[in-house]
């Protein structure tokens, strides 16, 4: 009994000490060796400083501990010409390069970005201090997953462009799940994921059929680009981006294991672009969408005219790049080309006119 009561004793002292989180279990079984990634196409953080990378090629989802890197104070950061900053770093040429991704660490604003060189080697980067500084890839504390049924590796569109890319197509983690959306090797291709973490050999998936207002036709093949996990009147809901530009609502309970479900399309953000990023901005008890696209500037749209707008088009949208549902408005940022959430306000890589690639943070100013 006496054990029992110093145990006791030891327990209540660690957790107010702050020596036992909650989710401390999250990384039981990660080891440290060579995850073996070979793509980065998507990335989003979770819970404890943990990295989520979707890597296509290899059809799997890594999660790597960074808790070890030291907080930045990125509140006011700037790179100009980050393009050319990473290829020299790299020792090549800006044309030999991709930036794949850019995650921000909610817990201490920690800038990630994902590059994608020539040879195939997909590289990691941290700002620290207005400037790069490369993370090891191969000696980390990870932990992994296989995709179930990914899109083949030699599987190709009608134009003839391969598709395995799109086996991530975005990744975002939300209580207690990771969320995939990508393509899948069967007849109805596009697929939604959820993911147990820590992993286990249990996959959820199902696959999608949206109607395409601009293409006036319901499809099954085409990925979601983008999507953020959110609240929609108090329940939990997907809402997702396609290119040509359908913007769609899925609730989350509807997600199951093997089955076909039809999404709402909520809008036609207008045709002829493809959204890129989507994050959720807040003042108060207001919550807006920010899209960032290929070929329009940032929208911002917000979340009460969302919700409160409960129709679906089904009819096409036949004028080029017209919009139609829930209306949104422009904002004057344009070619954004990677958006995340940084402290109250925004951080993006976009192209200025100059040709200058640059790393800036945006104004909370528009959402106030």
């Amino acid at each position: 009994m006496k054990t029992l009561t110093s145990l006791i004793i030891l327990l209540i002292l660690s957790i107010t000490s702050g020596t036992i989180h909650a989710d401390s279990l999250l990384k039981v079984d990660f080891k440290t060796g060579d995850p073996g990634i070979t793509s980065i196409n998507s990335m989003t953080f979770g819970p404890e400083n943990i990295l989520f990378i979707g890597d296509s090629n290899s059809a799997q989802i890594v999660a790597v501990d960074l808790s070890s890197h030291p907080k930045v104070d990125n509140s006011k950061v700037k790179i100009d010409f980050l393009d050319k900053v990473i290829a020299d770093m790299l020792g090549t040429a800006v044309d030999q390069i991709q930036i794949t991704d850019m995650a921000v660490n909610p817990e201490n604003s920690n800038i990630y970005i994902a590059v994608h060189h020539s040879s195939g080697i997909p590289v990691l980067f941290r700002v620290e201090d207005d400037k790069l500084k490369q993370v090891p890839l191969k000696d980390v504390s990870h932990s992994k997953t296989t995709i179930t049924d990914p899109v083949a590796k030699d599987a190709k569109d009608k134009r003839g462009r391969e598709l395995r890319k799109w086996a991530v197509a975005d990744i975002k983690y939300h209580e207690g799940k990771v969320l995939l959306s990508g393509l899948s090797n069967k007849e109805f291709a596009s697929t939604f994921r959820s993911v147990d973490f820590p992993f286990t050999d249990q996959q959820i998936y199902g696959s999608l059929e949206i109607f395409h207002a601009a293409h006036g036709e319901y499809e099954t093949h085409a990925p979601i680009k983008t999507f953020l996990a959110t609240s929609i009147k108090g329940n939990p809901h997907i809402v997702a981006g396609y290119t040509c530009t359908p913007l769609v609502v899925l609730p989350m309970d509807k997600i199951k294991a093997g089955e076909h479900h039809k999404g709402r399309t909520v809008a036609e953000l207008g045709s002829g672009n493809s959204p890129l990023d989507m994050i959720e901005m807040k003042n108060g008890d207001k919550r807006y969408l920010v899209i960032s696209n290929t070929n329009r500037p940032l929208m911002k749209m917000d979340f009460a005219d969302l919700e409160a707008y409960q129709n679906a088009l089904t009819t096409p949208v036949t004028k080029k790049g017209a919009a139609a549902g829930v209306e949104y408005v422009n904002l004057p940022y344009v070619n954004v080309l990677q958006l995340d959430k940084l402290g109250d306000g925004f951080l993006m890589i976009k192209r200025e006119s100059t040709g200058n690639l640059l790393l800036r943070t945006g104004s909370s100013w528009w959402f106030k």
